[in-house]
């Protein structure tokens, strides 16, 4: 089936996770202890992070996770904070953290584009906060459609998300290829009828996510050259898909 839009999470898969957010973490678990060692440790076993070696753990539910759900994780030791307050305040920290793109992705999804393909973001982060991620790392204007857990359309693994961007695009759902770095992305793009496909720069294993994907790739820099080796492209595509996919190192 050719492949006509691609929907990617952002946190694993446009940017590295571990890269991205582990020293982010520590600072933040400090910020909300007010100093306090004692409650940053608290706050770091209550979201699966090891505060010595700056590393999530497997299972973390910030990997997966809404910010919300995060949020409700932590609230226990800290129960002077409203949930709602303790979200915003993760929020806002959560926008300015800076993000380590997993490859050059300007020209990457530029050369996405020139196979005709629609481009989309589908994430558990909060819209305003992937906003400003894909504005800092100069793509913003590369994506059709964009969605966190709080635009309306539900969070992974349901499909809601998925489904928007093939009805706002007009795309069939099996034209487009879902890709994450977590089973929540596959399974939202497999309930949704999508392709789905892993990427290796999140903290799930290969073997976490066989089962559920119908390839994996080391990252998205390889996304081109497996579209057209593969023969998932549209005939039209026709030289400029080529063209494009010796544009990109792999």
């Amino acid at each position: 089936m050719p492949i006509r839009g691609i929907l990617f999470d952002k946190d694993g898969t446009l940017f590295d996770f571990e890269a991205s957010w582990s020293e982010w973490a520590a600072g933040l678990f400090y910020d909300l202890a007010e100093g306090d060692p004692a409650l940053t440790e608290a706050l770091a076993d209550r979201a699966g992070y090891d505060l010595a070696r700056r590393r999530f753990l497997p299972g973390s539910p910030v990997i997966a996770g809404t910010l919300e759900e995060v949020a409700t994780c932590l609230q226990p030791v800290l129960p002077a904070a409203r949930l709602d307050a303790l979200v915003h305040r993760m929020n806002a920290a959560a926008a300015e953290a800076p993000m380590v793109p997993v490859a050059p992705l300007a020209p990457l999804l530029a050369d996405l584009r020139a196979f005709g393909l629609k481009l989309g973001v589908a994430t558990n982060a909060a819209e305003v906060e992937a906003r400003a991620h894909l504005a800092a790392a100069g793509v913003d204007g590369a994506f059709d459609f964009l969605a966190g857990f709080d635009t309306g359309y539900g969070a992974k693994p349901e499909p809601g998300m998925c489904f928007a961007f093939a009805d706002t695009l007009a795309l069939d759902a099996s034209e487009v290829l879902m890709v994450g770095d977590s089973t929540h992305d596959l399974i939202a793009g497999r309930a949704a009828g999508m392709q789905v496909l892993g990427v290796l720069t999140g903290l799930a294993a290969a073997e976490d996510l066989a089962p559920h994907a119908d390839a994996i790739l080391p990252d998205i820099g390889h996304l081109p050259l497996w579209l057209a080796e593969g023969g998932h492209l549209p005939a039209e595509t026709g030289t400029s898909g080529q063209k494009a996919t010796r544009s990109v190192a792999i």
